[in-house]
This record gives structure tokens, C-alpha cells and sequence, in this order.
């Protein structure tokens, strides 16, 4: 890519970040991600807008999921004294008391026959279909989910809930969003703050959107990865 290519990306980026961006989108997902890091500080004075988290959260909502049984939530959470227990269990890291939006990702821990006749249900449904067209498919998924133990319905519950983390990450950076997907926290500490096992819920990561700090130094750290040679082989 040319230099002056890379100067019209980035001043594209800036434009979008200081709210004056072309609504013609010319960025490719490549460029996002040039673009984004996981942001350490953000400006508590630059707040997104509902349509922007919005816009943000329905492509969570349309996440590919095995079965589309979905088994997470995506919780925001907005009370200052609940943010300021969450940084405590998250041991300080300044995104979740300076971030526009924090999110906490939690997944089922009692997926079920009923979880799947609740999936099936929704379908016939939506699909305007008869419900007895779909039982094929819910014994299916049925013998699939009652091999796993509950510890490991709740490791495949994470995977699925990691799918829509990636989906949000991406819509975030090429939407010219900054976003901090977290693990470092306490999670029985985070849990009991949310009340979440009440909900048979569990907490399996934070996540951070807003805008950067103009002095977030990790903005202009080059990224490390690994090279085409060492990530992608063909057999």
C-alpha cells in the first residue's frame, strides 16, 4: 500500500473519529483493523450515541452461533457505583470507568432441553412454518447437548459467546469505534455484583467502546503479529 494511500486512510479515520466522517463508506475491514488496538485510556468526555450502540449491538444480535441457540447475554452496564465495583474486580484497568459504553459478556449456565424447545419455538415462528416441522432439528440438538457435561456447555457457551465478541470488535473498528475486549478481572466478584447467578448467568469478559484518549500512548505502538509464512499454511 502507497504512503499517500495510507495518509488518506488514516485522515478518513480521524474525520470519522471527530464525528465529521462522509457517510460513503470507502474503508475496507483491512484498514479497521490497521486502524484499531485494544485501547487502554479512552476520553470519558466523548460519549456515543444510542444509535451508534445500537447500530453496534444488532450485529451482536445477528452473530452466527452454533444451533442459533445464542446461549449468552451482552449486559450493559451504566450505574457509576456498579462501574466503580467493576474496576475494583477488574483490578483498576482504567477502560471500565472511562469507556462511553461497558458491556459485560455472560453466558447460560443452564442450557437445557428447555433452552432448545425455546429456540425452536421462536423459529416455527419466525419461519411461519409448523412447529412439528422443526422437531427433527431440536432432537438433533438435543443429543448433541446432552453428551456435555455442565462444565462443558458452559466452555461451548463461551466459545459461541467469543463469535459475537469477534462480530462486535469488527463492526466497532470498521464503525471508527474503539473497543477493549477484557479479561482480567475477578469473575465470582463480578458475578455477585451483577446478581448474575440468579440469573443462570456467568461472566466471561468485559468489553469496553468510546473513543480514545488523545494521550493513550498505546495508540502509536506498532502492532506485533505473526507473518503470513508463520499464520496461514495450505495441506
Amino acid at each position: 500500500m502507497q504512503a499517500n494511500h495510507l495518509t488518506f486512510v488514516y485522515l478518513q479515520f480521524a474525520s470519522k473519529v471527530s464525528g465529521n466522517f462522509n457517510a460513503n463508506k470507502t474503508m475496507s475491514l483491512v484498514n479497521a483493523f490497521e486502524w484499531r488496538y485494544a485501547t487502554k485510556k479512552y476520553d470519558p468526555s466523548r460519549q456515543l450515541s444510542e444509535e451508534q450502540v445500537d447500530d453496534l449491538l444488532r450485529t451482536v444480535q445477528l452473530a452466527p452461533s452454533s444451533y442459533g441457540l445464542q446461549p449468552y447475554q451482552f449486559i450493559t452496564v451504566t450505574d457509576p457505583a456498579k462501574l466503580e465495583q467493576i474496576s475494583r474486580a477488574a483490578f483498576g484497568q482504567p477502560q471500565i470507568t472511562t469507556a462511553s459504553r461497558v458491556l459485560v459478556v455472560a453466558v447460560e449456565t443452564n442450557i437445557s432441553e428447555a433452552t432448545v424447545k425455546a429456540y425452536i419455538d421462536k423459529a416455527a415462528i419466525v419461519r411461519e412454518t409448523d412447529r412439528q416441522n422443526l422437531e427433527a432439528r431440536e432432537q438433533f440438538v438435543n443429543s448433541k447437548l446432552s453428551g456435555l457435561s455442565p462444565a462443558q456447555k458452559i466452555d461451548w457457551a463461551e466459545k459461541q459467546a467469543f463469535l459475537a465478541v469477534g462480530i462486535l470488535v469488527s463492526a466497532a473498528a470498521e464503525a471508527g469505534i474503539d473497543a477493549s475486549p477484557m479479561e482480567g478481572f475477578d469473575r465470582r466478584q463480578l458475578d455477585q455484583i451483577l446478581d448474575l447467578p440468579t440469573k443462570n448467568l456467568q461472566s466471561t469478559l468485559l468489553f469496553a467502546l468510546g473513543y480514545r484518549s488523545a494521550d493513550d500512548e498505546f495508540a502509536r505502538i506498532p502492532k506485533v503479529r505473526k507473518t503470513k509464512a508463520e499464520l496461514f499454511t495450505t495441506v
